[in-house]
Protein backbone atom coordinates (compact mmCIF):
# COMPACT_ATOMS: atom_id res chain seq x y z
CA UNK A 1 0.00 0.00 0.00
CA UNK A 2 2.76 2.39 0.90
CA UNK A 3 4.59 1.78 -2.35
CA UNK A 4 1.38 2.21 -4.34
CA UNK A 5 0.55 5.50 -2.57
CA UNK A 6 4.05 6.78 -3.24
CA UNK A 7 3.72 5.83 -6.89
CA UNK A 8 0.34 7.55 -7.07
CA UNK A 9 1.80 10.75 -5.64
CA UNK A 10 4.71 10.66 -8.08
CA UNK A 11 2.36 10.18 -11.01
CA UNK A 12 0.19 13.06 -9.82
CA UNK A 13 3.24 15.30 -9.51
CA UNK A 14 4.44 14.32 -12.97
CA UNK A 15 1.01 15.01 -14.43
CA UNK A 16 0.96 18.42 -12.74
CA UNK A 17 4.43 19.22 -14.04
CA UNK A 18 3.39 18.20 -17.54
CA UNK A 19 0.19 20.26 -17.45
CA UNK A 20 0.28 22.96 -20.13
CA UNK A 21 0.73 26.50 -18.82
CA UNK A 22 -2.29 28.75 -18.55
CA UNK A 23 -2.67 32.47 -18.95
CA UNK A 24 -3.81 33.37 -15.45
CA UNK A 25 -1.44 31.09 -13.57
CA UNK A 26 1.75 31.25 -15.65
CA UNK A 27 1.61 34.02 -18.26
CA UNK A 28 -0.20 36.96 -16.65
CA UNK A 29 2.41 37.46 -13.88
CA UNK A 30 5.16 37.65 -16.52
CA UNK A 31 3.23 40.17 -18.59
CA UNK A 32 2.73 42.30 -15.49
CA UNK A 33 6.46 42.33 -14.70
CA UNK A 34 7.83 42.71 -18.20
CA UNK A 35 5.25 44.03 -20.65
CA UNK A 36 2.32 45.98 -19.26
CA UNK A 37 4.31 49.14 -18.58
CA UNK A 38 4.26 49.77 -22.34
CA UNK A 39 1.42 47.48 -23.47
CA UNK A 40 -1.57 49.27 -21.97
CA UNK A 41 -3.94 51.98 -23.21
CA UNK A 42 -2.28 55.34 -23.74
CA UNK A 43 1.27 53.99 -23.78
CA UNK A 44 3.73 53.34 -26.58
CA UNK A 45 3.00 49.62 -27.04
CA UNK A 46 0.88 49.06 -30.18
CA UNK A 47 -1.68 46.93 -28.31
CA UNK A 48 -2.57 46.21 -24.66
CA UNK A 49 -1.63 43.02 -22.83
CA UNK A 50 -3.69 43.48 -19.68
CA UNK A 51 -6.20 40.65 -20.08
CA UNK A 52 -6.57 37.22 -21.63
CA UNK A 53 -8.78 38.79 -24.30
CA UNK A 54 -5.85 41.10 -25.13
CA UNK A 55 -3.19 38.39 -25.19
CA UNK A 56 -4.89 35.40 -26.80
CA UNK A 57 -5.17 36.90 -30.32
CA UNK A 58 -1.49 37.95 -30.02
CA UNK A 59 -0.17 34.50 -29.09
CA UNK A 60 1.47 33.94 -32.47
CA UNK A 61 3.03 37.43 -32.45
CA UNK A 62 4.28 36.84 -28.89
CA UNK A 63 5.86 33.55 -29.98
CA UNK A 64 7.56 35.19 -32.97
CA UNK A 65 8.94 38.01 -30.81
CA UNK A 66 10.27 35.47 -28.31
CA UNK A 67 11.98 33.40 -31.00
CA UNK A 68 13.55 36.51 -32.53
CA UNK A 69 14.30 37.92 -29.05
CA UNK A 70 12.94 41.31 -30.06
CA UNK A 71 10.67 41.72 -27.04
CA UNK A 72 10.98 43.08 -24.47
CA UNK A 73 13.32 45.54 -26.24
CA UNK A 74 16.82 45.65 -24.77
CA UNK A 75 19.96 46.27 -26.81
CA UNK A 76 22.80 46.05 -24.30
CA UNK A 77 25.07 43.53 -26.01
CA UNK A 78 27.85 43.97 -23.44
CA UNK A 79 28.10 45.66 -20.06
CA UNK A 80 30.37 45.43 -17.05
CA UNK A 81 27.70 46.33 -14.48
CA UNK A 82 24.00 45.31 -14.12
CA UNK A 83 21.15 47.64 -15.05
CA UNK A 84 18.07 48.32 -12.94
CA UNK A 85 15.73 48.64 -15.95
CA UNK A 86 16.85 45.51 -17.84
CA UNK A 87 13.54 43.86 -18.90
CA UNK A 88 15.19 40.74 -20.36
CA UNK A 89 13.16 37.60 -19.73
CA UNK A 90 14.73 34.96 -17.54
CA UNK A 91 15.03 31.49 -19.13
CA UNK A 92 12.07 30.13 -17.08
CA UNK A 93 9.92 33.13 -18.09
CA UNK A 94 10.79 32.69 -21.75
CA UNK A 95 10.14 28.95 -21.62
CA UNK A 96 6.76 29.48 -19.92
CA UNK A 97 5.61 31.97 -22.57
CA UNK A 98 6.79 29.77 -25.43
CA UNK A 99 5.09 26.73 -23.92
CA UNK A 100 1.85 28.70 -23.56
CA UNK A 101 1.89 29.78 -27.21
CA UNK A 102 2.80 26.23 -28.33
CA UNK A 103 0.04 24.43 -26.38
CA UNK A 104 -3.06 26.33 -27.37
CA UNK A 105 -2.74 29.49 -25.26
CA UNK A 106 -5.18 28.26 -22.62
CA UNK A 107 -6.94 30.71 -20.33
CA UNK A 108 -7.00 28.57 -17.20
CA UNK A 109 -8.76 29.31 -13.93
CA UNK A 110 -9.46 33.02 -13.32
CA UNK A 111 -8.95 32.36 -9.61
CA UNK A 112 -5.26 31.80 -10.40
CA UNK A 113 -4.87 35.37 -11.66
CA UNK A 114 -2.57 37.72 -9.74
CA UNK A 115 -4.00 41.03 -8.53
CA UNK A 116 -4.00 43.59 -11.36
CA UNK A 117 -1.21 46.15 -11.37
CA UNK A 118 -2.31 49.67 -10.44
CA UNK A 119 -0.97 52.30 -12.81
CA UNK A 120 -1.15 56.08 -12.44
CA UNK A 121 -3.79 57.25 -14.89
CA UNK A 122 -2.09 59.12 -17.72
CA UNK A 123 1.44 58.83 -16.28
CA UNK A 124 4.20 56.31 -15.64
CA UNK A 125 5.56 58.14 -12.61
CA UNK A 126 3.46 58.49 -9.43
CA UNK A 127 0.93 61.34 -9.62
CA UNK A 128 2.89 64.49 -10.54
CA UNK A 129 2.98 67.33 -8.04
CA UNK A 130 3.51 69.90 -10.78
CA UNK A 131 2.54 69.68 -14.43
CA UNK A 132 3.36 71.97 -17.33
CA UNK A 133 2.55 71.93 -21.01
CA UNK A 134 3.41 73.86 -24.16
CA UNK A 135 0.60 76.37 -23.47
CA UNK A 136 -0.60 75.94 -27.03
CA UNK A 137 -1.26 73.18 -29.54
CA UNK A 138 1.36 72.79 -32.24
CA UNK A 139 0.04 71.88 -35.69
CA UNK A 140 2.28 69.27 -37.29
CA UNK A 141 1.81 69.23 -41.08
CA UNK A 142 1.50 65.99 -43.01
CA UNK A 143 4.73 66.52 -44.92
CA UNK A 144 7.90 68.58 -44.96
CA UNK A 145 10.84 69.23 -42.63
CA UNK A 146 10.48 71.32 -39.48
CA UNK A 147 13.06 73.22 -37.49
CA UNK A 148 13.39 72.36 -33.83
CA UNK A 149 10.55 74.09 -32.00
CA UNK A 150 11.19 75.70 -28.60
CA UNK A 151 8.50 76.42 -26.02
CA UNK A 152 9.22 78.76 -23.10
CA UNK A 153 7.35 77.63 -19.98
CA UNK A 154 7.66 79.77 -16.83
CA UNK A 155 7.65 77.62 -13.69
CA UNK A 156 6.53 80.29 -11.25
CA UNK A 157 8.34 78.62 -8.35
CA UNK A 158 9.19 81.00 -5.52
CA UNK A 159 11.86 78.68 -4.12
CA UNK A 160 14.34 76.08 -5.31
CA UNK A 161 12.83 72.66 -5.95
CA UNK A 162 14.56 69.28 -6.07
CA UNK A 163 13.10 67.01 -8.77
CA UNK A 164 13.31 63.26 -8.12
CA UNK A 165 11.25 62.10 -11.13
CA UNK A 166 10.15 63.69 -14.42
CA UNK A 167 8.08 62.48 -17.35
CA UNK A 168 7.49 63.92 -20.83
CA UNK A 169 4.28 62.93 -22.62
CA UNK A 170 3.63 64.10 -26.20
CA UNK A 171 0.02 63.91 -27.30
CA UNK A 172 0.98 63.25 -30.96
CA UNK A 173 3.63 60.71 -30.09
CA UNK A 174 4.23 59.44 -33.64
CA UNK A 175 5.46 62.87 -34.77
CA UNK A 176 7.90 63.52 -31.90
CA UNK A 177 11.43 62.47 -32.87
CA UNK A 178 12.76 63.63 -29.51
CA UNK A 179 12.25 66.22 -26.79
CA UNK A 180 14.78 67.85 -24.49
CA UNK A 181 13.64 69.67 -21.36
CA UNK A 182 16.13 72.43 -20.51
CA UNK A 183 16.27 74.71 -17.49
CA UNK A 184 17.18 78.32 -18.37
CA UNK A 185 18.38 80.88 -15.81
CA UNK A 186 16.82 84.35 -15.53
CA UNK A 187 18.26 86.97 -17.85
CA UNK A 188 19.60 84.46 -20.38
CA UNK A 189 19.76 85.70 -23.97
CA UNK A 190 19.16 82.17 -25.28
CA UNK A 191 15.78 82.14 -27.04
CA UNK A 192 14.90 85.53 -25.58
CA UNK A 193 12.80 86.20 -28.70
CA UNK A 194 10.50 83.24 -27.94
CA UNK A 195 7.50 84.12 -25.78
CA UNK A 196 5.36 81.72 -23.70
CA UNK A 197 2.58 80.18 -25.77
CA UNK A 198 4.30 81.13 -29.06
CA UNK A 199 6.81 78.45 -30.13
CA UNK A 200 9.86 79.51 -32.06
CA UNK A 201 13.01 78.18 -33.68
CA UNK A 202 16.48 79.08 -32.47
CA UNK A 203 18.27 81.83 -34.42
CA UNK A 204 21.01 80.27 -36.56
CA UNK A 205 23.67 82.65 -35.27
CA UNK A 206 21.97 83.65 -32.05
CA UNK A 207 23.32 83.24 -28.51
CA UNK A 208 23.99 79.72 -27.30
CA UNK A 209 22.53 77.83 -24.40
CA UNK A 210 25.06 79.19 -21.92
CA UNK A 211 24.20 78.09 -18.40
CA UNK A 212 21.10 76.12 -19.39
CA UNK A 213 20.92 72.61 -17.91
CA UNK A 214 19.16 69.44 -19.06
CA UNK A 215 16.29 68.24 -16.89
CA UNK A 216 15.42 65.20 -19.02
CA UNK A 217 15.48 63.79 -22.55
CA UNK A 218 12.61 61.96 -24.26
CA UNK A 219 12.83 59.69 -27.30
CA UNK A 220 10.61 56.82 -28.49
CA UNK A 221 11.11 53.89 -26.14
CA UNK A 222 12.39 55.96 -23.22
CA UNK A 223 10.97 55.49 -19.75
CA UNK A 224 10.71 58.44 -17.35
CA UNK A 225 13.73 59.56 -15.33
CA UNK A 226 13.61 58.57 -11.66
CA UNK A 227 16.75 59.06 -9.63
CA UNK A 228 17.83 57.04 -6.57
CA UNK A 229 16.61 58.14 -3.17
CA UNK A 230 18.62 61.09 -1.93
CA UNK A 231 19.56 62.12 -5.50
CA UNK A 232 17.67 64.74 -7.51
CA UNK A 233 18.03 67.48 -10.10
CA UNK A 234 17.85 71.08 -8.96
CA UNK A 235 15.24 73.38 -10.48
CA UNK A 236 16.30 76.78 -9.13
CA UNK A 237 13.86 79.51 -8.23
CA UNK A 238 13.02 81.80 -11.17
CA UNK A 239 14.37 79.50 -13.87
CA UNK A 240 12.23 78.76 -16.93
CA UNK A 241 11.62 75.43 -18.62
CA UNK A 242 12.62 75.40 -22.28
CA UNK A 243 10.99 72.47 -24.06
CA UNK A 244 12.76 71.64 -27.31
CA UNK A 245 10.69 69.47 -29.62
CA UNK A 246 11.89 67.88 -32.84
CA UNK A 247 8.85 67.04 -34.92
CA UNK A 248 9.06 64.75 -37.94
CA UNK A 249 6.15 64.53 -40.33
CA UNK A 250 4.38 61.18 -40.76
CA UNK A 251 2.11 61.73 -43.77
CA UNK A 252 -0.77 62.53 -41.42
CA UNK A 253 -1.30 66.01 -40.03
CA UNK A 254 -1.92 66.25 -36.31
CA UNK A 255 -1.82 68.48 -33.24
CA UNK A 256 0.53 68.07 -30.31
CA UNK A 257 0.48 69.49 -26.82
CA UNK A 258 3.33 67.92 -24.88
CA UNK A 259 3.04 67.71 -21.08
CA UNK A 260 5.76 67.53 -18.42
CA UNK A 261 5.13 66.04 -14.97
CA UNK A 262 7.40 66.55 -11.95
CA UNK A 263 7.75 64.75 -8.63
CA UNK A 264 9.67 66.50 -5.88
CA UNK A 265 12.11 64.87 -3.48
CA UNK A 266 10.77 63.78 -0.11
CA UNK A 267 13.93 62.43 1.47
CA UNK A 268 16.80 64.81 2.22
CA UNK A 269 18.82 65.42 -0.95
CA UNK A 270 22.44 64.39 -0.47
CA UNK A 271 23.44 64.21 -4.14
CA UNK A 272 22.73 66.41 -7.13
CA UNK A 273 22.23 64.83 -10.55
CA UNK A 274 23.44 66.42 -13.79
CA UNK A 275 23.28 65.25 -17.39
CA UNK A 276 26.51 65.50 -19.38
CA UNK A 277 27.41 64.31 -22.87
CA UNK A 278 30.26 63.31 -25.14
CA UNK A 279 29.87 64.52 -28.72
CA UNK A 280 31.59 64.57 -32.07
CA UNK A 281 30.49 67.42 -34.32
CA UNK A 282 33.00 66.51 -37.05
CA UNK A 283 31.13 63.54 -38.49
CA UNK A 284 31.97 62.86 -42.12
CA UNK A 285 30.44 59.53 -43.14
CA UNK A 286 31.36 58.55 -46.72
CA UNK A 287 28.73 57.37 -49.21
CA UNK A 288 28.09 53.64 -49.09
CA UNK A 289 30.26 53.08 -46.00
CA UNK A 290 28.80 50.14 -44.00
CA UNK A 291 30.85 50.49 -40.79
CA UNK A 292 32.02 54.05 -40.23
CA UNK A 293 33.40 54.64 -36.72
CA UNK A 294 33.55 57.95 -34.85
CA UNK A 295 34.78 58.80 -31.36
CA UNK A 296 33.83 61.06 -28.47
CA UNK A 297 35.67 61.82 -25.24
CA UNK A 298 34.83 63.09 -21.79
CA UNK A 299 36.01 63.37 -18.23
CA UNK A 300 34.76 61.90 -14.97
CA UNK A 301 35.27 64.20 -11.97
CA UNK A 302 36.75 62.69 -8.83
CA UNK A 303 33.63 63.02 -6.67
CA UNK A 304 31.06 61.96 -9.27
CA UNK A 305 29.36 58.62 -9.87
CA UNK A 306 27.67 57.45 -13.07
CA UNK A 307 23.94 56.68 -12.84
CA UNK A 308 22.92 55.98 -16.44
CA UNK A 309 23.77 56.10 -20.14
CA UNK A 310 21.72 57.31 -23.10
CA UNK A 311 23.30 56.94 -26.56
CA UNK A 312 21.80 58.98 -29.37
CA UNK A 313 22.29 58.69 -33.15
CA UNK A 314 20.00 58.88 -36.15
CA UNK A 315 18.92 56.53 -38.94
CA UNK A 316 22.40 55.25 -39.86
CA UNK A 317 23.39 54.39 -36.30
CA UNK A 318 24.21 50.69 -35.80
CA UNK A 319 26.19 50.40 -32.52
CA UNK A 320 27.40 52.57 -29.63
CA UNK A 321 29.95 51.92 -26.89
CA UNK A 322 30.91 53.66 -23.63
CA UNK A 323 34.34 52.95 -22.13
CA UNK A 324 36.23 53.93 -18.99
CA UNK A 325 39.98 54.44 -19.34
CA UNK A 326 41.39 53.85 -15.88
CA UNK A 327 44.41 55.75 -14.49
CA UNK A 328 46.64 52.71 -15.15
CA UNK A 329 45.68 52.82 -18.83
CA UNK A 330 43.40 49.78 -18.84
CA UNK A 331 40.10 50.05 -20.69
CA UNK A 332 36.71 48.82 -19.47
CA UNK A 333 33.59 48.58 -21.65
CA UNK A 334 30.83 50.04 -19.52
CA UNK A 335 28.13 49.51 -22.13
CA UNK A 336 27.91 48.38 -25.74
CA UNK A 337 24.57 48.87 -27.48
CA UNK A 338 24.19 46.67 -30.55
CA UNK A 339 22.03 46.89 -32.49
CA UNK A 340 21.18 50.55 -32.03
CA UNK A 341 17.51 51.21 -32.87
CA UNK A 342 16.64 54.75 -33.87
CA UNK A 343 12.91 54.03 -33.55
CA UNK A 344 13.22 52.60 -30.03
CA UNK A 345 15.84 54.42 -27.97
CA UNK A 346 16.60 53.40 -24.42
CA UNK A 347 18.34 54.82 -21.40
CA UNK A 348 20.42 52.25 -19.53
CA UNK A 349 20.12 52.87 -15.78
CA UNK A 350 22.67 51.24 -13.51
CA UNK A 351 21.43 49.13 -10.62
CA UNK A 352 24.07 50.74 -8.39
CA UNK A 353 25.76 54.14 -8.90
CA UNK A 354 29.16 53.52 -10.49
CA UNK A 355 32.17 55.06 -8.75
CA UNK A 356 35.37 54.94 -10.78
CA UNK A 357 38.94 55.82 -9.69
CA UNK A 358 40.04 59.45 -9.68
CA UNK A 359 41.57 60.34 -13.02
CA UNK A 360 39.31 58.03 -15.04
CA UNK A 361 38.61 59.23 -18.56
CA UNK A 362 35.46 58.41 -20.51
CA UNK A 363 35.31 57.55 -24.20
CA UNK A 364 32.57 56.54 -26.57
CA UNK A 365 32.53 55.07 -30.06
CA UNK A 366 29.68 55.07 -32.56
CA UNK A 367 29.34 52.97 -35.71
CA UNK A 368 27.19 53.95 -38.71
CA UNK A 369 25.85 52.04 -41.71
CA UNK A 370 25.56 54.37 -44.69
CA UNK A 371 25.26 51.51 -47.17
CA UNK A 372 22.30 50.40 -49.29
CA UNK A 373 21.99 47.38 -46.96
CA UNK A 374 20.63 49.63 -44.21
CA UNK A 375 16.84 49.62 -44.74
CA UNK A 376 16.47 52.89 -42.80
CA UNK A 377 19.13 54.75 -44.79
CA UNK A 378 17.56 57.83 -46.44
CA UNK A 379 20.31 58.16 -49.08
CA UNK A 380 23.32 55.79 -49.34
CA UNK A 381 24.88 58.10 -51.94
CA UNK A 382 25.15 61.04 -49.51
CA UNK A 383 28.13 62.14 -47.46
CA UNK A 384 26.59 62.50 -44.01
CA UNK A 385 27.57 65.09 -41.41
CA UNK A 386 26.31 66.31 -38.05
CA UNK A 387 22.87 67.87 -38.25
CA UNK A 388 19.50 68.19 -36.58
CA UNK A 389 17.32 66.37 -39.08
CA UNK A 390 16.89 62.59 -39.18
CA UNK A 391 18.69 62.33 -42.53
CA UNK A 392 21.72 63.99 -40.90
CA UNK A 393 23.59 62.24 -38.11
CA UNK A 394 24.54 62.76 -34.50
CA UNK A 395 26.96 61.29 -32.00
CA UNK A 396 25.79 62.13 -28.48
CA UNK A 397 26.76 59.92 -25.58
CA UNK A 398 24.65 61.28 -22.72
CA UNK A 399 25.29 60.13 -19.17
CA UNK A 400 23.88 61.12 -15.79
CA UNK A 401 26.24 61.86 -12.90
CA UNK A 402 25.50 62.29 -9.22
CA UNK A 403 27.80 64.20 -6.90
CA UNK A 404 27.62 65.74 -3.40
CA UNK A 405 24.85 68.32 -3.37
CA UNK A 406 26.96 70.95 -1.61
CA UNK A 407 29.30 71.24 -4.62
CA UNK A 408 28.62 73.47 -7.62
CA UNK A 409 29.32 72.14 -11.09
CA UNK A 410 32.24 74.50 -11.38
CA UNK A 411 33.69 73.17 -8.12
CA UNK A 412 33.10 69.61 -9.26
CA UNK A 413 34.93 70.04 -12.56
CA UNK A 414 37.40 72.66 -11.37
CA UNK A 415 36.51 74.90 -14.32
CA UNK A 416 33.53 76.52 -16.07
CA UNK A 417 31.22 73.87 -17.48
CA UNK A 418 29.71 73.66 -20.96
CA UNK A 419 26.28 72.05 -20.76
CA UNK A 420 24.94 69.55 -23.31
Amino acid sequence: MVARSGLTLLCAAAALAAAPPTFHRDVEPILQRRCQGCHRPGEIGPFPLLTYADARPRARAIREALLKRTMPPWFAAKASHPFANDPTLSPPEREALLAWTNTGAARGNPDDAPPPVTFTQGWNIPPPEATFDTLTDFNVPAQGALDYMHFVIPTGFDRDRWVEAVEVRPSYRAAVHHAVVYLRPPGSAWLAHVKPGRPGAAHRNGPGQGRAEVLTVYAPGMTPDRWPEGAAKLLPKGWDIILQLHYTTTGVAGRDRTRIGLRFARAPVTHRVVTMSMRNLALNIPPGEPNYRAEGRGFLPEHAEILSFFPHMHLRGKAFEYRAIHPDGTSEVLLRVEPYRFHWQLAYRLATPLALPAGTRLECSAWYDNSPNNPDNPDPSATVRWGEQSWDEMLAGFFDLRYPAQLTLEELFGQPVTRP
